[in-house]
């Protein structure tokens, strides 16, 4: 969308007026899915030195030591599974006594993703042996390369960390269970998070009960590591900021170059028509996102694809200056108190922490 005409009053930067959104429909082809399984931008740097645990829970210092050991286990050569073949008559290396998986079991903000991003940089391996995504992105994964090509693909790696793992759809977990039980076989190190079952909220914050129980088969292969604390984004910070006016959102938008601008009713609709998992790529050389007219979510499957939307702005550090309502009334009550609480609380609270980083956007 071009235009050489100013916002009145507003002295414009360049002749392009802001993206938006609701004009991209971007494809992925299958190999890009396969390279951008690392670490994404946010987590690019992070370490286990740089995770500042909290003084208050001793949990999480022993998260570092636990996962920096697991780290330097995975180190040699590639684990050789029972079923692969001995080439030459040599034997395969002895695997790490213990379970060959690791599952981080803690709320959202206490730096799961942190923790789970530096065991893979951690791990002693070429970049092109280990592999970092999402839940949704190992779904999308075997379904643009198919079963058997998925296990190809990902057999000769040294680790596969998965963050978010989707419990809340049954139907998906066994297919990633079954994938997760053929990588097993050929040797690969597995690392997890997991949001929490639909129902089981009132039983406690924690979901590794529900996470072994799912897995069936692969639970012996992992060690529950628990992660107590509260959200880090917001220790000491004040709750979502106040948002800006419409005015103020438009002026930032034409003074941001890269920026997009778009109706935050009229982004929700076009999530509708753009499968998730080409939600990154929609934001790919964006720079800011800035929305006018944020509103409650009018129902749960608008919301859930609002909660993938943040997990890809979040992961890519894109700031988001909103005008309308702030982002902790985006869900209703009913939604908070439902089966996907926890997602809807992990996506106010990165929306939040966008809002913040939009701060500087706005002319003083």
């Amino acid at each position: 969308m071009s235009s050489s005409t100013a916002v009145p009053g507003h002295s414009p930067i360049a002749e392009t007026a802001p993206q938006s959104l609701c004009a991209l429909e971007p494809r992925v082809p299958a190999d890009r899915l396969v390279a951008e399984m690392v670490p994404p931008p946010r987590f690019d740097s992070v370490r286990f030195d740089t995770y500042v645990p909290d003084p208050n829970q001793p949990s999480q210092t022993e998260a570092i030591h636990v996962l920096s050991s697991f780290a330097a286990g995975l180190g040699g050569a590639h684990a050789v599974g029972a079923g692969r073949r001995r080439w030459f008559g040599r034997k395969p290396a002895a695997a790490p006594a213990g379970p060959r998986g690791v599952y981080l079991d803690g709320g959202y903000g206490v730096g799961k993703t942190h923790l789970l991003a530096s065991l893979w940089h951690a791990t002693p391996a070429d970049r092109s042996l280990k592999a970092f995504g999402t839940f949704v992105e190992l779904t999308n994964l075997v379904g643009a390369l198919g079963f058997q090509q998925t296990v190809q693909t990902l057999g000769g790696h040294r680790l596969l960390c998965i963050d978010e793992f989707e419990l809340d759809d049954p139907g998906d977990t066994v297919l990633v269970s079954s994938l997760l039980s053929r990588l097993v076989d050929a040797g690969v190190a597995l690392a997890a998070t997991s949001n929490t079952l639909p129902g089981k909220l009132g039983e406690g914050r924690f979901a590794a009960v529900d996470f072994l129980r799912e897995i069936q088969g692969l639970s012996s292969h992992f060690r529950p590591l628990r992660i107590d604390g509260e959200d880090y984004r917001h220790r000491g910070l004040p709750e979502a900021p106040p948002p800006y006016s419409d005015d103020q959102v438009t002026r930032a938008a034409y003074a941001t170059p890269g920026a997009a601008l778009d109706d935050f009713p009229a982004l929700l609709d076009h999530l509708a028509r753009v499968h998730p998992s080409r939600y990154g790529a929609l934001t790919d050389g964006i720079t800011a996102v800035c929305l006018t007219d944020v509103q409650p979510v009018p129902d749960q499957s608008t919301a859930l694809r609002l909660v993938v939307l943040a997990d890809r702005l979040y992961d890519r550090e894109v700031p988001v200056l909103a005008s309308g309502l702030p982002f902790d009334r985006l869900f209703s009550d009913e939604m908070l108190n439902g089966g996907y609480r926890k997602k809807y609380f992990r996506a106010i609270s990165r929306l939040t922490a966008l809002a913040r980083d939009a701060k500087g956007l706005v002319a003083q």
